[in-house]
């Protein structure tokens, strides 16, 4: 599971990870409701109860990727640790988070135009964030360009 608050380069590195790898793939975004999508679009931050169609889709996604004991990188935001559990399957995942600035995200996000998720909703996201220890999370900087923090992640997980 590939963690952080939005523009910090989840879907991206993930979707790098699991091409290099032959890994299935999701990102979690895609599991929101248009409604879900329209409140952070609009900046308003979701609830506990907006959030738990979508953590119960992608424990669900999870468990598929499971059964078949297929590896898999997930996308996911995962700001708090009962939604990281909530999404696990038996053994633990293996969860890295992409650690960056508030500023240096937020001119990321500045400079993305077509996803629902801007810079509008960003104050909240860090004040939801429950950052892992090193003991839960690889945690990964996010100032390096997405090959980088890639590499980074296979190296640090022995997949180099």
């Amino acid at each position: 599971m590939i963690m952080g608050v939005t523009g910090s380069g989840k879907t991206t590195v993930a979707e790098l990870l699991a091409q290099r790898h032959g890994w299935g793939f999701a990102d979690a975004d895609e599991f929101h409701s248009p409604e879900n999508k329209r409140k952070i679009h609009a900046g308003i931050a979701l609830t506990d109860a907006d959030r738990e169609p979508w953590l119960e889709a992608l424990h669900a996604k999870v468990a598929e990727w499971v059964a078949r004991k297929q590896n898999a990188v997930l996308a996911c935001s995962a700001l708090k640790e009962s939604y990281r559990r909530e999404i696990a399957v038996g053994s633990e995942p293996t969860i890295i988070y992409l650690k960056g600035s508030y500023d240096l995200i937020a001119s990321r996000l500045a400079e993305r135009h077509n996803h629902f998720a801007g810079v509008s909703i960003l104050k909240s996201q860090f004040e939801t964030l429950e950052e892992p220890s090193e003991n839960e999370a690889v945690i990964v900087d996010v100032s390096e360009s997405p090959e980088q923090i890639a590499s980074e992640i296979d190296r640090r997980l022995g997949l180099a």
